[in-house]
């Protein structure tokens, strides 16, 4: 039980970490703040970090990981598109951002939860990508 706990959360946590990073690219060519843009780029970055550590810990479970549903990877970029659309402001850029955090940190907590039995390994992964989201959410609070 602890091993599939593990895969099923590092799974989830292979999601989340893929859609932070689209989510980033989907709005970095629209902002216009270069200190907001290198916050976003910094925690990009970070995000792909964590995306090769989860990576490597699935490769040593034999796992290939998981993509974003892609339901919700389509809302997504249409929400974001449509409000760039209607307005685009490094402060809709930000609220974008603050509430895929808020979603990110939420889903990830709920998954945490849901697998206890997943090795402290996977944990600490999900927790630093939780505090990535939450310290992403907070740098955009001047730009809303």
């Amino acid at each position: 039980m602890i091993k599939q706990d593990t895969i099923k959360l590092l799974r989830e946590c292979d999601a989340g970490v893929k859609m932070g990073i689209t989510s980033i690219d989907d709005v970095q060519d629209y902002v216009k703040n270069t200190e907001l843009l290198r916050i976003l780029t910094n925690s990009k970055d970070k995000h792909i970090e964590l995306e090769k550590e989860i990576d490597a810990l699935l490769t040593q479970l034999h796992d290939d990981g998981k993509d974003p549903n892609p339901i919700a990877k389509g809302m997504s970029w249409a929400k974001t598109n449509l409000k760039l659309v209607m307005e685009n402001s490094d402060q809709t850029i930000a609220g974008l951002i603050t509430d895929g955090c808020g979603m990110g940190t939420k889903t990830l907590t709920r998954y945490l939860n849901q697998y206890p039995e997943a090795d402290e390994q996977a944990k600490t992964l999900v927790r630093k990508l939780i505090k990535t989201e939450e310290k992403l959410a907070e740098d955009m609070r001047p730009y809303l």
